[in-house]
């Protein structure tokens, strides 16, 4: 309340899950109109108009649901981007590692069609330092809607990495004297990647590892900055998502490769989903040799 006065949100019967919930405040309703906890109900497309109109009169408002649903708040966050709102949309459980809630509960084209909503930034992070970043990024954005997807397995820590590096939108997180291929990676996937680099610099292969939480973001760098992350000269590439690939091609060139998601998921582990699915460090050293 002290920092965040207007801010008031909740989730679309998933608080629990999506971590949506503001402890140590009451639920909003008719005993408690002060409460900021919103129980909205399993109605994502409502949830999602409901917190445009809260923004639209001076709260500071967000909703959460797991991300294969964004299917179902798409036309809110199409009009809060439209329409400027700086409306907060939070999506969890992102990719194949929702594990044996199987192929129905784990989003593979949603990520694509959120990045294809103009003024929408979107935003997936890798820990929880870019997760505390994307955060700042979305609370003092005003000109538009963002969307932050969260995983729902537990991530490795990065190293340290700058105060600025996520609201650049990719960064280089790894890096060697004479990197001559790189791997570009988001989310969860930005481990797996780390893990695989440590393989190929063994093998002499020299290469760069970027975190890209947002695509938006990195193209509104200047060409200056971009080049420095992915180096004209470097044309042998790996994008890595556990998502469709629709848009890495902008990213990696007509060289790169990209290791996706090309089917519908499984039900399993998230361990085994991944390792079946090819999303491990010895796939991504096959990949870049």
């Amino acid at each position: 309340k002290e920092y965040f006065p207007g801010l008031i949100g909740g989730s679309a019967d998933l608080a629990p899950s999506t971590k949506t919930h503001l402890v140590y405040e009451p639920a909003f309703g008719h005993e408690n109109y002060a409460g900021r906890n919103l129980h909205f109900g399993v109605r994502e497309h409502a949830m999602g108009a409901i917190t445009n109109g809260l923004v639209l009169t001076g709260f500071r408002a967000y909703s959460g649901t797991f991300l294969v649903f964004a299917d179902y708040m798409k036309p809110a966050i199409r009009m809060a981007a439209l329409m400027n709102l700086p409306s907060i949309f939070i999506f969890t459980h992102d990719s194949i590692g929702v594990g044996e809630d199987g192929p129905t509960h784990q989003a593979i084209e949603q990520l694509a069609m959120l990045r294809a909503i103009p003024n929408l930034v979107v935003l997936r992070p890798a820990d929880g330092q870019e997760s505390a970043q994307a955060w700042q990024i979305a609370m003092e954005r005003t000109t538009g809607p963002t969307a932050l997807v969260f995983t729902r397995q537990n991530t490795a820590a990065l190293p340290k990495i700058s105060e600025d590096a996520v609201s650049k939108g990719a960064y280089v997180l790894s890096d060697c004297e004479n990197a001559d291929r790189l791997i570009i990676a988001t989310g969860s996937e930005v481990g797996i990647a780390m893990e695989a680099v440590a393989l190929l610099n063994e093998k002499g292969k020299a290469t760069r590892v970027v975190s890209m939480p947002s695509w938006e973001l990195f193209r509104q760098q200047p060409q200056s900055y971009r080049d420095a992350v992915l180096p004209p000269g470097i044309t042998q590439r790996l994008a890595v998502e556990a998502a469709s690939s629709l848009g890495w091609h902008e990213f990696v060139g007509e060289h790169g490769k990209i290791l996706s998601m090309t089917t519908f998921g499984a039900s399993a582990p998230a361990e085994r989903v991944f390792a079946e699915f090819g999303f491990s460090a010895k796939e991504i050293v096959r990949r870049l040799t």
